[in-house]
């Protein structure tokens, strides 16, 4: 199901990151993610609850920026 708060998301398996972006295009990514969480956060039906339940201050982050995205892109 679409959320209405998150635009999207990937979970990078090897390193545990967890990139997230909101619909207001404020992109973060969460670290030390177990991959059960990112499993259960992608079948979730309301990922903007889960995540505000299981993920957002639970897990260190960082916003990424605009350099950051043109560096590694």
């Amino acid at each position: 199901m679409p959320s209405s708060v998150i635009l999207r998301f990937v979970y990078d398996e090897m390193e545990g990151n967890l990139w997230v972006e909101f619909t207001t295009g404020r992109r973060y990514v969460y670290s030390g993610v177990p991959h059960d969480v990112a499993e259960t956060f992608r079948g979730a039906f309301s990922k903007g609850v889960y995540f505000n339940t299981r993920i957002r201050d639970r897990f260190p982050y960082r916003e990424v920026t605009h350099s950051e995205e043109k560096a590694t892109g």
